[in-house]
């Protein structure tokens, strides 16, 4: 890849490798959010998807994730822009917005380890949808996967 690809290319035109690379690892899309059927407004938990990972902060079923996960959502240079449920610190969304990645992505940092020192990676902070009933959804709604860290 080359070097500062994000700041040479729009999203439409990075290549798989690329856009692949763009994201963290922090794992805030992948944690359950519920939606008011009455208002449309989202709330964030505390709870990750079924296939999350904590340990690798990543899917571990990228490849049939929309087979298996129906609420999945395959994340689009078109989409990008749209997705207000996406974190503030994604860099997708970053980038959608012609903002640029911070200091601890990365891409920018040269190791992952800089997205848990940042305090944006969910790792530690999460339970698991295996361990919780439908009905306690309501219960794990938390302000913090909608929030920049103070440093990040």
């Amino acid at each position: 890849m080359t070097p500062e690809f994000w700041k040479k290319k729009p999203l439409e035109a990075l290549s798989d490798e690329e856009w692949e690379a763009l994201c963290d690892g922090c794992g805030r899309c992948c944690l359950v959010k519920l939606e008011d059927v009455d208002t449309g407004d989202l709330a964030h938990t505390d709870v990750a998807c079924e296939l999350f990972n904590e340990k690798t902060c990543r899917c571990s079923d990228y490849e049939n994730r929309l087979d298996r996960v129906p609420d999945c959502l395959q994340l689009t240079p078109a989409r990008a822009a749209d997705l207000d449920w996406l974190p503030p610190t994604c860099a997708y969304r970053l980038l959608a917005h012609g903002e640029d990645l911070r200091w601890w992505h990365p891409l920018v940092s040269g190791t992952f380890d800089t997205v848990a020192e940042a305090g944006v990676s969910v790792a530690g902070r999460i339970v698991a949808e295996t361990d919780i009933h439908e009905d306690g959804l309501e219960e794990r709604c938390v302000a913090w996967p909608a929030e920049v860290p103070p440093d990040a």
